[in-house]
């Protein structure tokens, strides 16, 4: 997997969580790359990383990390991205923000024009459900429960139809100004440095986000 060239011996890592990140940790381990640790976003991404003998650190003893691995639901030009289909878009952000580099691996059918074809998750306390979703309808989209288990962090999440995304950065500040908001899937303000997209013929593209903005 080409995410692999970019992780270092003894380094600290950030792993996301999905499909996609589930292929590039058994890549991980397959390849005897020898890392520091692992800090994950999810439980799930923590028991895999663990079942592979990769340690897992919690975030807060090991302080910046050196590179962060993730995959996204869609990605613009300036590599801007909507993430959190599986449910851990706030840990996701967290660990994104606290990395000083974000790559980010997708195939080339999560690449658009224009962000917002993906309904774009909110994770929301409880409490705040019915509130928060009228304050998202008067930003212009439908947002929609997202039936099943809650998230890690005991909330739940609204997947927001209809948003066509034309400024990222602006609609990330304004959802989650609304009290009752953890966050939104909006990888905006902090989007990927790199993305590695995978083409049908099997071809690895190599994206930088200066170019791309």
């Amino acid at each position: 997997m080409a995410a692999l060239e970019y992780v270092q011996n003894d380094s600290l890592l950030g792993v996301g969580t999905g499909s996609t990140v589930n292929v590039f940790i058994d890549a991980l381990a397959a390849s005897g790359t020898r890392i520091g640790g692992a800090v994950a976003s999810s439980i799930a991404t923590a028991e895999r990383l663990q079942s592979h003998g990769i340690e897992v650190l919690d975030l807060n003893l090991a302080g910046q990390l050196e590179l962060y691995i993730d995959g996204a639901d869609e990605s613009d030009p300036g590599l801007r991205l909507i993430k959190g289909g599986g449910g851990a878009l706030t840990r996701e952000k967290i660990i994104a923000s606290a990395s000083r580099e974000f790559i980010c691996i997708v195939d080339q059918s999560k690449q658009v024009e224009v962000l917002g074809e993906f309904p774009l998750p909110v994770e929301v306390i409880p409490m705040a459900r019915s509130f928060v979703a009228r304050e998202i309808v008067r930003l212009g989209a439908d947002p929609e429960y997202r039936e099943g288990p809650a998230t890690d962090n005991g909330n739940i999440i609204l997947d927001c139809h209809g948003f066509s995304i034309t400024d990222p950065i602006g609609l990330e500040a304004a959802i989650n100004a609304i009290p009752g908001v953890v966050t939104n899937g909006l990888f905006a303000a902090r989007g990927a440095d790199l993305l590695l997209v995978g083409h049908d013929n099997g071809d690895v593209e190599t994206l930088k986000a200066a170019a791309a903005d």
